[in-house]
């Protein structure tokens, strides 16, 4: 396959499964309350299903380097958008609220390993252009994220159930398995067991790893308690269900310019703590407004949410940027993403926890305010110029950042 052709479908493909990799999340945020009551769930458990993605991503996530090191990226991209599709289509028909749980977790063990691969694909195969893609990928991201949340009530509503609200996104997982078909069926292991003698990098031994991972947890509770509660937290501020599905819609509609900039300014900058810095207040200013005056003030505390939410692009362009070789960016990105996910889970879970305690929203957000003042100060640490090899020990240092030749990886 020519050159340009290869690159335009690994475009393609990478950013066919960008625009899956929040669907499933958000189209079961818009219709929690219908699932709810139709799988009669309690507050605790709905919860429980809210902060499910962020364990899938913690538990899932950390496998990826080693599926990394036995198998080409393609044939790993046609396994993930393959349970990420299975499992939506098989939550859909769920009748139990143990069922919905378990079809939940291989829907989103699929986008777990998909949410690490995406920035290695990045740096090995646009080394030249990192910021651009990981802006139009997670520009993509966002626009699944967008359509998914404003389209599944009124899905729902068209066909009467809930269950067509959730299961039509499978589908479009379907397609994001096309592109990487080909490239999975011509490649062969040579890569992979090339990768598998490569020295390892461990960036759980560092304490730019640690940082990261931290930053990336934080930003991402706040993610995932937006996209659980947002529209639950509207509707309690007596928005209509289609109402309040459009504003948590508008976080990421919003977001989108953001995303797209966010890569290719840090790429740009040499000190990113101020937008570091920018980003938490914006976050801890929506919290205080929705806390506040959720009603009046909704379109604002939205607008404001988008740009703190900003911190999720910044976050995967500065692991491409954190790390001198691919081996450590798949490193750095598994750690970071695993863990961070891990701390993210307690997110939608405390918030749920905090809400049916208490009757409201006080509490849940001022847990949420605090979340963002500890992703301000790992965001700081995690933004001083460095790489994730150069915390090794030097014997394993000079091994990862001078490995042995071995022929590059071609798709297609």
């Amino acid at each position: 396959m020519p050159a340009r052709r290869t690159t335009v479908l690994i475009m393609a493909g990478i950013l066919l499964v960008a625009l899956n990799l929040r669907a499933a999340i958000t189209s079961l945020g818009a219709l929690l309350d219908e699932v709810s009551t139709g799988l009669h769930l309690s507050g605790t458990v709905a919860g429980l299903v809210t902060t499910l993605p962020a364990l899938a991503f913690a538990a899932f996530g950390s496998a990826t380097p080693w599926l990394t090191r036995r198998f080409p990226a393609a044939r790993i991209l046609v396994g993930a958008m393959a349970l990420l599709a299975v499992g939506q289509l098989l939550r859909a028909l769920s009748g139990s609220a143990w069922t919905f749980l378990l079809t939940s977790a291989i829907a989103l063990a699929g986008i777990a390993i998909a949410n690490v691969l995406l920035p290695v694909l990045v740096k090995e195969h646009f080394p030249h252009r990192p910021g651009l893609m990981t802006g139009v990928y997670s520009m993509t991201l966002i626009l699944g994220t967008t359509t998914a949340s404003a389209a599944s009530v009124p899905v729902a509503h068209a066909f009467g159930d809930w269950r067509a609200g959730l299961g039509v996104w499978g589908l479009l997982a379907a397609v994001a398995v096309l592109p990487w078909l080909r490239p999975a069926l011509r490649r062969t292991n040579a890569s992979a067991r090339a990768a598998a003698a490569a020295p390892r990098v461990r960036a759980g031994r560092t304490r730019l790893g640690w940082a990261m991972a931290i930053y990336f947890g934080a930003q991402s509770l706040s993610g995932y308690a937006t996209m659980g509660w947002l529209a639950q937290m509207f509707r309690d501020a007596a928005f209509t269900p289609t109402d309040a599905g459009l504003l948590l819609a508008g976080v990421t509609a919003v977001g989108v310019p953001f995303a797209l900039l966010m890569p290719t300014l840090a790429g740009k900058l040499r000190d990113l703590r101020p937008l570091v810095l920018i980003m938490s207040a914006a976050m801890i200013a929506s919290y205080l407004g929705l806390a506040l005056a959720p009603h009046g003030g909704a379109l604002a505390w939205v607008a404001l949410l988008a740009l703190g939410q900003a911190a999720f692009p910044l976050a995967l362009a500065m692991i491409g940027m954190r790390a001198r070789t691919g081996e450590g960016v798949v490193a750095l990105s598994a750690f970071a993403q695993s863990t961070g996910y891990l701390i993210a889970a307690l997110g939608p879970l405390l918030v749920g926890i905090l809400y049916e305690a208490t009757g409201g929203w006080t509490l849940p957000l001022g847990f949420l305010i605090a979340a963002a003042v500890v992703q301000a100060i790992s965001g700081l640490a995690a933004a001083r110029p460095r790489f994730v090899e150069d915390e090794l020990t030097a014997p394993a240092m000079t091994a990862v950042t001078n490995p042995p030749s071995r022929t590059r990886e071609v798709v297609g």
